[in-house]
Formats: C-alpha cells, structure tokens, sequence
C-alpha cells in the first residue's frame, strides 16, 4: 500500500519529480539525486514494500531483473568498467528510505568509492558457529 510519508512511493505517484529510465510491469529504474557516481541509479518496487525481507517474490524477481539490465546499461552506454549493485535492509544497514530499493553504481577506475568495510580473516569457530546455527534443522 503506498503512502504518503514514502518519497519512492510520491515519485512513483508522479508528486516528485524523477529522471525515470526504464520500467516493468512491476518495478521502475530512476536516477539517484544524491549519486555515488556518474550514472548512479535506483530500482524499487511499484509495490511499497519496507524491505528485502518483507518483498514478495514476483516485486524482488522484477527488481533484480530490471538491475541486471540497468547494470548492461551503464557498462554499455556509460563507459562503466564495473557495477555495484547494494541493498540495505533495515536502519543499522544503513537503509534511509524505507521503501525497497536497489542501488545500482557504477563504477570507473580511479572513482572514489571504497569497500565499507576491511575484508580480513575471520574467526573461524565463529564462522562454523553461525554456519550451524544457518544450517540446523
């Protein structure tokens, strides 16, 4: 159900203006007003869902489908050399608008973008811990 607190939901509605790109009949590209880089664009669901984990599979299906196309796009038409492709789901994921989103980013070499995090090894009795807990019955 839209609402009128949810600025995807007003873009959507066509109250916010947007820079659409592409469409399906379940979800729809724009540009991202606050861009990571040249290109950087969004995909949301028609459909106002919270987040990844509330999503119903047909709106997720059609948002990752029109992502794989966004991300050809922008290596073809854009130059990009490669996409990232990020979804935040809930506040402490860094999620602002609660409304379903993928950003789609592309990225050029010597583009400022950095790993949010340092990948290093991990414990590994901490990983095979969590690995039961995801595998038990």
């Amino acid at each position: 159900m839209p609402t009128s607190e949810c600025v995807f939901c007003r873009i959507l509605a066509g109250e916010l203006p947007s820079t659409m790109i592409a469409e399906n009949e379940l979800a729809v590209a724009f540009m991202d007003v606050n861009p990571a880089t040249d290109g950087h664009l969004l995909v949301v669901p028609r459909n106002h869902t919270p987040d990844l984990l509330s999503a119903e599979p047909a709106d997720l299906s059609a948002c990752v489908l029109l992502a794989q196309a966004m991300a050809r796009l922008v290596r073809e038409r854009l130059g990009a050399t490669g996409v990232n492709l990020v979804q935040s789901s809930g506040a402490v994921a860094w999620q602002t608008v609660f409304h379903l989103h993928l950003h789609v980013i592309p990225r050029y070499d010597g583009d400022p973008l950095r790993l949010p995090w340092v990948p290093a090894q991990g414990d590994p009795a901490a990983i095979a811990a969590a690995a039961a807990k995801l595998t038990a019955d």
